[in-house]
């Protein structure tokens, strides 16, 4: 829908905009607009439906044509291989991620343009009904819905024939929404139809149909966006007033209003880039640490061997510099370079981002076998970081599907569906034919489109349960309906909301007529004068026995938030006169009660166990959804979300906007800061609702780590949400278009257990990267002490460029293909989220580095100086330039090999666990990968000869390098026994970006990250940054106390705060001033309780003033906000009504009102009497 957003709106706008008797704007404001308000505003403005069509120059029969739409030697042999070795391991790198890149956008690179080359829509041109892509469709043309329709475009309906509207996918609701010309003619875009036909006369397409917004929201139109800036720029004498409008309406849903173009345009090129995930940011952090620590290294290394061949070369043995020499002497010096530069290679974890990648890469592909497909790469490590869930409750963490779970009949209250046998066949009868023809012939049970799928449900939701009871009965519906088809019923009254109920009139061989009748419990009972007994037969229905039904059948079963449907029946006689059908009072009473049944969409099974293990992980579940409270609050009960006795929030979207806006309908995030901790619930919530708490949460600083949020989402009215979260879930069946363009990961199966597991793989990402790093930082450290102690003693590395650049590839290329592939286990959920500060490398893992690279090096020294005394070898030390390889230093290249094979065994367990073989055969991949390297290592020795600097070892040799080798395991289990509790003085390494070291110009991208950096900066430091402006401030309020003057001189201190205040005149009394919260800010929350707060120490401190209005207050969540005196009255505008967009306005700082009942002066020289000093 997007893809024309550039073409058909400019070139339909700019082409007839003058010419239409109605503009842009006018089209999008009644577009706004629901049911009788937006009848009442087309007949106020239009006359009717027709009068829209004249002011568009259309008629319901043809379209106007006019419109054009726009279209857019030895040694030198040998010398190849330590180039060739580095550029393969490169290309590896460059060659993998970018398949993985390539294969992850292949599924979704044509999603838009398929969209517009297969989606065609019936329109009315010239009188033709004619097919076209939706791509095509301008404003005015008349389009032609009918069942199974998407909408493409925003339209308002001409002719309807009994039409109804899925909105879901814009509201979340499931109930269809009926459309009339009388009652609701607007049809929106990304609904769906799902009963009747009709006939529409479209009014917005692109970026100005409802689903055009939303996109605008998500920022999918930025590119169409600047393009027309630029054009209105070129030529602003032109620039209609309808632009102006837009420019407001496509705000994002927390801008500013009333800000001008330029600045926007500022703001738009100044929008910070998404932000790294926490693990490439610590990673980055990390890699950068390293790799000054291996330059500086590898120059030191340079410098001193340089250093020491001069000094030996020319001071000691006094040999002059000869011309003839210089070729040999520029050798060394390129050797020296060399062997800095191998320093240098093994030193920086280059590595690090392939081990990223392959274990992002596997996991994501292994992710895919649990439903989970992940479309950004960091989504999948962000997963196991997160601290909250905020799930929908259709067909999430329910079935989306109404079944028939208790049900009160033959006397009887059955908690589950009775088998068949229990039931009386006289009852039996009267149940399987009722339901079949007292339900619309339209809703039918299919059998499923994948073998071991569910039945599909077709119709109505509650019919559908209906006949899915008689299945489960094992009774066929259809059977009856074959027997009586639709035309054969005599009368049908069917539902409406007004009756409640649905009942249809059957006329049977002799003459005699049977109603059957089904509604909602309260109402058809009242009408029931018999009900069926044991044992089948009718008696006699008391108002007694009606009240007994309602508290023992009916309220247990709705306070488990199950829908009560009671089945009655009628019979007229054939003797009789046939009744007044029309008189449907007459008709529809003295009925026979058959049975009363509790509907609801089920929880599915797996969905409680799994919340139990999130809970257990540290993750808290909430639900979010547009069903009512009591069946969410039942549902959330059920899952486990709620337990009975906790002390938590059940809230309505209307309570929770109530509590979270101050006086000016502006949200604030102390407000909401007092509501999320407790809040696991929020019912009848819209998607800005849901967008509020999201980024509500996520911009809190109640606790010490930041929360990392998960949201569930289908529809398209879940798209801003979906983007605000850390992690996006989408849903691969119900879910549209606009909301898996918007997700970070699509479930496949909308199952919430598949959430539990993509925080399992997310974790097993975390952890399989430390044990990458805790291998690889291994071998860096040995490695590089080992080629500069060598270097410096030796004046050559015992460990030569090829050699360094083999153990470069086991640890950085092979290990991590091994370690990040390590599956996970149910063990990663026993644990909290690590949170996002959390370093990577662990003081265990320190322990374990710093211990093995002690063994390591011992060995390696202990070879290189007296081991051709052990082995009865020649020394490979002080060998002349140009020299063969020697035994010597094979050792210990082997040796040293061997140990890392060994130890990467070991850094499969990074938490201290005895026991690293458990799991091992679990991983095929770690086991081919260790015996691979084992015997590409062989042949290297053994045949690598000159240019891998290795010599052929004898089998005594080769036993006594795997024996030092496996000697790395039995040290690791002497290093585990060492408490790590008792080693102070090791340090953890690995944060993430701390907020105080992003440069201040960064910050100053974006407003609300300027605010978030400050709150989290250390909160005594505050007070010496700030405490003499403010002291001077609060000492101008004090005065001005003393004085009886107005405030205003204090407030001008502070500029970006007395904008947000308007009219801040007429103060009455200084006594009815309540200097508590105007320069409302959080920074100094939690600095001291609020009880050590009165000396006027600590009110300096704690500088919070607030002015009281004469605005009707929303109550706050304590209890004691109710409580008020009489506000100080003032001059004031009224709040501002929020936009009909709900596009929340939250403009970062306001004033709020302090509702707790105001201290009086005790003593009128005393005005620090009046002050409120606690929060």
């Amino acid at each position: 829908m997007l893809s024309y957003t550039a073409n058909v709106v400019p070139a339909l706008v700019k082409a007839n905009h003058g010419d239409f008797g109605v503009t842009l704007a006018e089209l999008r404001s009644l577009m706004e607009l629901r049911a009788t308000d937006a009848l009442h505003k087309i007949q106020e403005c239009y006359g009717d439906v027709q009068g829209i069509c004249t002011k568009l120059k259309t008629s319901p029969n043809e379209v106007c044509g006019s419109v054009n739409v726009g279209e857019e030697e030895e040694e030198s042999e040998a010398g190849w291989i330590e180039g060739a070795a580095i550029l393969l391991s490169v290309v590896c790198v460059v060659l993998v991620t970018a398949f993985n890149d390539w294969s992850k956008e292949k599924q979704f690179r044509g999603l838009q343009s398929r969209i517009e080359q297969e989606q065609k829509f019936t329109v009315i041109r010239g009188g033709q009904v004619i097919q076209i892509p939706v791509a095509d469709i301008i404003v005015g043309d008349i389009a032609q819905v009918k069942y199974g329709d998407l909408l493409p475009a925003d339209g308002i309906l001409i002719q309807g024939n009994d039409l109804k509207i899925d909105e879901s996918s814009l509201t979340g609701e499931s109930d269809h929404v009926k459309k009339s010309l009388d009652r609701d003619p607007m049809l929106l875009s990304g609904t769906h139809v799902m009963e009747g036909s009709g006939r529409m006369v479209v009014t917005a397409v692109g970026v100005n149909s409802q689903t055009g917004i939303i996109f605008t929201l998500l920022g999918a139109g930025g590119d169409e966006e600047e393009k027309e800036k630029e054009k209105e720029k070129k030529d602003k004498k032109r620039t209609p007033e309808w632009l102006n409008f837009i420019s407001m309406e496509m705000q994002p849903l927390k801008s500013e209003d009333g800000v001008d173009g330029d600045e926007k345009d500022k703001k738009r090129a100044n929008l910070p880039k998404k932000e790294k995930s926490v693990l490439q940011g610590k990673l980055t952090k990390l890699a950068v640490q390293i790799g000054k620590a291996g330059l500086l290294m590898s120059a030191i290394t340079v410098i001193i061997l340089v250093l020491y061949f001069v000094i030996d070369t020319f001071w000691v043995q006094k040999r002059p510099w000869l011309a003839e020499c210089t070729p040999i002497y520029i050798q060394y010096f390129v050797k020296f370079f060399i062997i800095g530069v191998t320093v240098l290679v093994v030193a920086v974890p280059e590595g690090l981002p392939l081990a990223v990648t392959i274990s992002l890469a596997y996991s994501v592909k292994k992710m895919m076998k649990d439903n989970n497909l992940v479309r950004h790469l960091d989504a999948c490590e962000t997963m196991g970081n997160a601290t909250a869930i905020c799930s929908d409750k259709t067909g999430t963490l329910t079935m989306n599907r109404m079944t028939v779970v208790q049900a009160y009949i033959n006397e009887k209250h059955y908690k589950k569906i009775p088998e068949p046998e229990a039931i009386p066949e006289k009852i039996m009868g009267y149940l399987v034919t009722g339901i079949s023809v007292n339900c619309a012939y339209t809703s039918k049970i299919l059998p499923p489109e994948k073998e071991g799928g569910l039945p599909r449900h077709v119709g109505n939701k509650t019919e559908c349960a209906l006949l899915g009871l008689l299945l489960d009965l094992k009774r066929d519906y259809q059977d009856v309906r074959n027997e009586i088809p639709e035309e054969k019923l005599h009368k049908v009254y069917t539902f409406n909301s007004v009756r409640k109920s649905m009942s249809t009139v059957l006329k049977n061989s002799d003459g005699s007529f049977r109603i059957f009748s089904k509604g909602a419990s309260e109402i058809v009972l009242k009408k029931c004068f018999k009900i069926l007994s044991a044992n089948g037969e009718p008696k006699v229905f008391r108002p007694r026995d009606r009240d007994d039904i309602v508290k023992t059948v009916i309220e247990p079963m709705a306070s488990e938030g199950l829908r009560t449907i009671c089945l009655a029946f009628r019979d007229f006689p054939a003797g009789e006169p046939e009744p007044e059908w029309d008189n449907e009072n007459d008709i529809v009473t003295g009925l026979t009660c058959i049975a009363v049944v509790g509907i609801e969409d089920p929880v599915r099974p797996e969905v409680p166990d799994a919340i139990k293990k999130c809970q257990r992980a540290g993750i808290t579940v909430r639900m979010v959804t547009g069903d009512n409270i009591n069946t969410a609050r039942a549902i959330a009960l059920k899952c486990g979300i709620l337990n009975p006795g906790e002390d938590f929030l059940c809230l309505e979207g209307k309570d929770f906007n109530r509590r979270i806006r101050n006086e000016k309908g502006e949200i604030e995030q102390e407000r909401i800061d007092k509501i999320w901790p407790k809040l696991r619930v929020l019912a009848r919530s819209s998607p800005t609702d849901k967008h509020t708490l999201v980024k509500g949460i996520i911009d809190s600083t109640v606790f010490d780590q930041r929360q990392v949020v998960a949201v569930t989402g289908d529809g398209t009215n879940d798209g801003p949400a979906l983007k605000k979260a850390d992690v996006g879930f989408a849903m691969g069946i119900a879910g549209t278009d606009v909301a898996k363009e918007a997700s970070d990961i699509i479930l496949t199966d909308d199952n919430f257990t598949s959430i539990v597991k993509a925080v399992m793989w997310g974790r097993n990402v975390y952890d399989s990267i430390s044990k990458f790093l805790q291998f690889q930082l291994t071998v860096n450290v040995v490695a590089v002490i080992v080629a500069f102690t060598g270097a410096c003693i030796t004046q050559d590395s015992p460990l030569k460029a090829v050699q360094m650049l083999w153990v470069n590839l086991i640890m950085d290329t092979l290990a991590s293909l091994a370690l990040a592939t390590e599956p996970p286990t149910e063990a990663l959920l026993l644990r909290k989220p690590y949170g996002r500060n959390k370093p990577l490398i662990s003081r265990t893992m320190m322990k374990n580095i710093l211990g093995h690279a002690f063994y390591q090096l011992v060995v390696v020294f202990t070879l290189l100086f007296a081991g051709e005394r052990i082995f009865d070898i020649d020394s490979g030390r002080n060998a002349p330039l140009h020299a063969p390889p020697s035994e010597h230093y094979t050792i210990v290249f082997n040796t040293f090999v061997m140990m890392q094979l060994f130890n990467e065994i070991n850094a499969r367990k990074i938490h201290g666990e005895r026991n690293v073989f458990e799991g091992i055969f679990n991983n095929a991949i770690f086991c081919a990968i260790v015996l691979g390297t084992f015997v590409v290592q062989i042949i290297i020795v053994q045949f690598g000869g000159k240019p891998f600097s290795c010599s052929e070892l004898s089998i005594e040799q080769w036993l006594w390098s795997v024996f030092l080798g496996m000697g790395t395991l039995l040290w690791g289990q002497l290093i585990s026994t060492i408490p790590t509790s008792r080693l102070k003085f090791l340090k953890e390494a690995g944060h993430g970006t701390q907020k105080e070291e992003i440069p201040e110009e960064e910050l100053a991208e974006d407003v609300e990250e300027i605010d978030h950096a400050e709150r989290e900066l250390r909160r005594g430091q505050i007070l010496w940054f700030r405490g003499l402006n403010r002291i001077q401030t609060q000492m101008d309020v004090v005065n001005a106390f003393q004085s009886g003057s107005t405030i205003q001189g204090a407030l001008r201190r502070q500029p970006s705060i007395a904008s947000q205040h308007h009219d801040v005149t007429n103060i009455s009394t200084p006594t009815h001033i309540r200097v508590v919260n105007a320069f409302r800010s959080s920074l100094y929350e939690g600095l001291e309780k609020p009880e050590t707060r009165s000396s006027i120490h600590n009110f300096m401190t704690h500088p919070e003033f607030r002015i009281e209005d004469s605005e009707p207050h929303i109550p706050l969540i304590d209890d004691t906000d109710a409580e008020d005196d009489a506000p100080t009255k003032r001059n004031s505008t009224p709040p501002p009504s929020p936009n009909k967009n709900n596009n929340a306005v939250d403009s970062g700082i306001h004033l709020t009102t302090d509702m707790n009942k105001s201290a009086t002066s005790s003593s009128p020289g005393s005005p620090l009497h009046s002050l409120e000093t606690s929060l």
